[in-house]
């Protein structure tokens, strides 16, 4: 290696040797937690959709949901890209407090919206929060969990969103019960939820440290090695250091956001358009069906307000247990076989549920079901996208990279699902979801066969291993 600021560490290989600890545990209980936030945003408003649109309430329309929606979307994405830059090039610690912070203003502020216009824009900002957490937090995770577990543990963090759902959901069930507040307020209170959440999120991240990994890639090697042993003391490792293998590294240099974008696409064309269509499939499916599925129960099922919250826990349970359960498969059976196989059996689930949701065979029951089954399967699918994303690309701009994909996904098959689906669900007719449904069923089929293709098999490889820093490469890459 010739370039300035040139230098071996063995600190990537002293963390993926860690033995499970509660440093570990703490990195999901404090970082994860951003997840449990989405969840519960999201889950809030597809189950307070129906209550929304009473006129005690903000009296929304169908297609006002809908875009209040893409914009909270809208905001995720610019959050991402935002945050995500600034993540790569001051650090991942300072972003956990300035992310949460911003999606706690937005929430609370979504709590006090007074008509459709602030209610849109409180949602984007509350968007930007929950978008740089999924850059800068999911980049730090993976630098922190061993290789051997990280698969298990980043599908499982990521599954985390459907614990905030079913909270999301069960907070939505008092809220839209009439009987136990009012209209005009339950929708209220039932925002103000997630700000008491982040500030006890912001309490634990004050012990989470700085990725040792992004400390050496920008040539502060005391730093780590101080926060190497300080974790290996809290862990019980008493391997000697020397052990460890070398890695090398070089100091990087602060890189323009759209310049990675193209630097990746040269580089890694495979691993970009992986990433693309697993991001874009599975924000498609999720966004769409899961942000208008209070409005479907209730349009085609009668289902009353205070009940549509009973329906999305169960729901919510599936999307749950499909990442707890099915995570280590990504660990042990491999990324590219889960990854290729969750993504067809939750595509074509989909296309059969689809057919017989067009023929009116369904109850409220027996479709929540249907979605219970599919998304049991598509919930660890999705996980998959953001670990893949994370993993396959150098980490001197990892965060950057996940938002370019969470930003590109989300747009061109999140930021319109919610808003297109309300317009269906508007005009009354099950054939015109039909046909959306399966839209979304041939985009997941078509992401299975790409990764079955070009995917990259990454189980229980050091980071380092399965994309070299770019200290490793040509210098003169970036």
């Amino acid at each position: 290696m010739q370039s300035i600021g040139a230098h071996e560490t063995n600190i990537p290989g002293r963390l993926d040797r860690l033995p499970w600890s509660g440093f570990h545990w703490l990195v999901i209980a404090a970082l994860g937690g951003s997840w449990i936030l989405d969840g519960l945003e999201v889950t809030l408003v597809g189950s307070l959709s129906a209550a929304l649109t009473n006129r005690e309430a903000l009296g929304l329309g169908a297609s006002e949901v809908g875009f209040a929606a893409s914009a909270y979307l809208a905001g995720a994405i610019l959050g991402a890209i935002g945050f995500g830059y600034l993540a790569d090039r001051f650090g991942r610690k300072p972003l956990y407090v300035a992310t949460v912070l911003v999606y706690a203003l937005g929430t609370m502020a979504t709590g006090a919206s007074w008509n459709f216009m602030s209610f849109l824009c409180f949602r984007f900002v509350t968007g930007a929060g929950i978008g740089g957490e999924y850059a800068a937090i999911n980049s730090a995770i993976q630098e922190l969990i061993p290789a051997r577990c990280r698969g298990w543990t980043d599908l499982a963090v990521n599954g985390s969103f459907w614990a905030g759902a079913i909270l999301g959901a069960a907070g939505a069930m008092v809220a839209a019960d009439p009987g136990i507040l009012a209209p005009s307020v339950g929708w209220r209170l039932a925002f103000l939820t997630g700000g008491v959440l982040a500030l006890i999120i912001i309490a634990l991240r004050r012990y989470v440290p700085e990725s040792p990994r992004w400390l050496v890639a920008h040539g502060r090697l005391a730093e780590a090695e101080a926060i190497v042993s300080e974790i290996e003391a809290r862990a019980g490792s008493t391997a000697p250091a020397a052990a460890a293998p070398p890695t090398p590294f070089r100091s990087a240099a602060d890189i323009p956001f759209f310049a990675i974008a193209i630097k990746l696409v040269r580089l890694y064309p495979r691993r970009v358009l992986v990433g693309i269509v697993l991001m874009g499939s599975q924000a498609f499916l999720f966004n769409a069906v899961f942000f208008t599925y209070a409005m479907i129960l209730s349009r085609f099922y009668g289902v009353s307000d205070a009940d549509v919250g009973r329906y999305m826990i169960a729901f919510a349970v599936a999307n749950l247990l499909g990442p707890l359960l099915l995570g280590p498969l990504f660990d042990s059976v491999g990324r590219k076989p889960m990854i290729a196989a969750t993504y067809a059996i939750a595509g074509l689930l989909l296309g059969g549920a689809a057919i017989l949701f067009d023929s009116g065979l369904f109850t409220a029951v027996t479709q929540t079901a249907a979605w219970m089954a599919i998304f049991f399967v598509a919930s660890a699918a999705a996980s998959a996208a953001y670990l893949t994303v994370g993993e396959t690309f150098p980490v001197e701009c990892r965060a950057a990279t996940i938002a370019f994909f969470y930003a590109f996904g989300t747009a061109v098959g999140g930021l319109a699902g919610p808003a297109v689906f309300g317009l269906l669900i508007g005009a009354g007719s099950r054939h015109y979801l039909t046909w959306g449904y399966l839209a979304g069923a041939g985009l997941m089929v078509i992401a299975a066969a790409v990764e079955a293709m070009v995917g990259i098999s990454a189980e229980r490889m050091p980071l380092e291993a399965i994309t070299p820093s770019l200290g490793q490469g040509d210098p003169s890459a970036f």
